[in-house]
């Protein structure tokens, strides 16, 4: 399975969802990233508040802050190698990444009987 790692801009903690005044684009992408991880996907987050060094040791996110600045965050690497900046990858990207779409079933609906 491919590895996943996320460079997340200064947050008040590991995850960001902490606060009073939490984006609600990080607590969607928290959640998507903790189902993945339950999926079995290999996914590392690096906060710049908290972690600074290991943006500083990884050559392609340096890089990319010495061109983009760290408003450009967050940063997703797929394999060492830039898959999105300035967005969290949504469920549906994390899912054909990892590959993990065709290890889920269906769910099943009562409406109808098939897959929604």
């Amino acid at each position: 399975m491919p590895s996943i790692q996320i460079f997340d801009p200064a947050l008040c903690c590991p995850t960001g969802v902490c606060g009073t005044d939490v984006d609600q684009a990080v607590v969607t992408a928290a959640a998507d990233l903790d189902w993945a991880r339950q999926q079995g996907a290999d996914i590392t987050r690096f906060n710049l508040a908290q972690q600074p060094q290991a943006f500083a040791d990884n050559a392609v996110v340096k890089g990319f802050l010495d061109r983009s600045g760290p408003d450009a965050l967050p940063l997703v690497l797929l394999d060492g190698e830039v898959a999105l900046a300035g967005r969290y990858p949504s469920r549906d990207e994390l899912t054909r990444w990892t590959g993990l779409g065709a290890t889920l079933k269906p769910v099943q609906s009562e409406c109808c009987g098939g897959c929604c």
